[in-house]
């Protein structure tokens, strides 16, 4: 009983408690489901070891992964528990601000739209007038959060669905015009440029962790635009005739206008491609403190998308040591002797897939716990905060020595991401190839 832990000491009902196994003992379960043909379960196993510290029916899991839809950085975890209808972020890259919304979809009507653009249009976005993507549906969901109902129209790039109904998903809006900044008698909102207020920008999907770029819905009346036909023809037709008649009272009449409205165009593009955009962005004060969060943040999606990786391609190596193992053993059914040589051949592939498969998950168990760490931090540096808001705050000096320590964590990770980074190199580079791979 010395790798078991006591739970529970003075009640009456102790129970015993196993201590989480290690990888080598992980390694030789999944080996040995493998040869047995339970590839199910080896496959379960495999899943378990990517969660470190997680029971497999965990009800409070850790949350997804918002990233910030124009830097394409982790900004936010979005908890199911959360039920805050309004969640206001700011990204430490950009210094834009965007509106969380989370919950689950009641209702989605699509619809696709007509590709055909016209010419004018299609040479306006050659010469890069316009920046404008064609989208290819358009979508309407109802979202419930904390049982209130929020409608969102938007188009996508293809007709594919971003959700289905029933999903939960999070929808990252710009910033609402209810959230502004003052400066003196100025208010500016920190809003992403050549957005409107409370427009949805992006949607990630809980269930599969999509990230899907939304676009602009077109109007439903087709409203009029600057550079539609109708409308940019005849306002050329008129400036024209206003620069004939101008010349006829005074010939230089017709270039002051001309550069005064070319000078005005010129003034505008500037202050809205460049001084607007700049004025609204949060000062660099105000996201340190959400910087080092985010870094983690970034780290821990970089950490799934490795696990990820290695879980496929350590299944994949499962189902392959149990088709080894599966023709090991008709071959020793059959027991003729001229198959001495297959079988050989066959044992060879399949110790070169259980070092491979050790490796692999070695490298899934490091990851993991790297997670595990980041997210131990992120949920110290929010949820505890949280909770002991009401009873305790924290001093300047125990936030400098906090941030220390995060730093100090920051670079131990890095090592270690490095270290397996080159193990994973030197396991592909060993890796033998398909047609090594018997097919009988």
């Amino acid at each position: 009983m010395s790798d078991c832990v006591c739970v529970g000491d003075k009640d009456a009902g102790d129970r015993w408690r196993w201590s989480r196994p290690d990888v080598n003992t992980y390694t030789l379960l999944v080996q040995g489901l493998a040869a047995s043909l339970r590839v199910s379960d080896a496959l379960r196993i495999i899943a378990n070891v990517c969660r470190v510290g997680v029971s497999p029916g965990e009800e409070v899991p850790f949350g997804k992964i918002v990233k910030c839809p124009s830097c394409m950085i982790a900004v936010a975890v979005a908890q199911p528990q959360n039920e805050s209808v309004l969640q206001i972020v700011s990204c430490s890259k950009c210094r834009y601000q965007y509106e969380l919304v989370s919950g689950n979809i009641t209702s989605i009507e699509s619809e696709e739209i007509s590709m055909d653009v016209p010419a004018w249009k299609r040479g306006l976005q050659f010469l890069q007038f316009i920046k404008e993507t064609t989208p290819a549906a358009v979508h309407s969901i109802v979202q419930t959060p904390s049982g209130m109902a929020r409608t969102h129209r938007f188009a996508t790039k293809t007709v594919d669905l971003p959700a289905q109904e029933g999903e939960r998903v999070t929808i990252a809006s710009a910033a609402p015009s209810s959230v502004y900044r003052e400066v003196g008698p100025l208010k500016f909102s920190p809003k992403t440029p050549n957005y409107y207020p409370g427009e949805p920008m992006s949607l990630t999907n809980h269930l599969n962790g999509r990230e899907s770029p939304l676009l602009r819905a077109p109007t439903k009346n087709g409203g009029l635009s600057i550079f539609s036909p109708a409308v940019f023809f005849p306002l050329v037709a008129v400036l024209a005739t206003g620069d004939v008649a101008s010349g006829m009272i005074d010939p230089g009449l017709p270039q002051v206008i001309s550069v005064a409205a070319v000078s005005s165009v010129a003034v505008g593009a500037t202050l809205n491609g460049v001084v607007f955009p700049q004025l609204n962005r949060l000062p660099p004060r105000l996201v340190e403190t959400v910087s080092i969060r985010q870094q983690l943040l970034s780290q821990y999606d970089t950490l799934q998308s490795r696990i990820k990786d290695l879980k496929d391609a350590a299944e994949n190596e499962v189902w392959m040591l149990a088709r080894m193992c599966q023709l090991e053993n008709k071959i020793v059914a059959v027991g003729e002797p001229s198959y001495r040589a297959r079988r050989s051949r066959v044992k060879r592939v399949r110790e070169g897939l259980a070092n491979s498969l050790k490796s692999r998950i070695e490298l899934i168990e490091s990851y993991a716990r790297i997670s595990s760490m980041i997210e131990i931090e992120v949920e110290m540096d929010s949820d505890v905060l949280a909770a002991e808001s009401v009873s305790n705050a924290e001093t300047v000096a125990e936030q400098i020595e906090q941030i220390m320590e995060l730093e100090n964590l920051e670079e131990r990770w890095r090592i270690q991401a490095e270290a397996n980074d080159e193990v994973e190199k030197l396991l592909n580079s060993e890796m033998l190839p398909p047609q090594q791979v018997p097919d009988i």
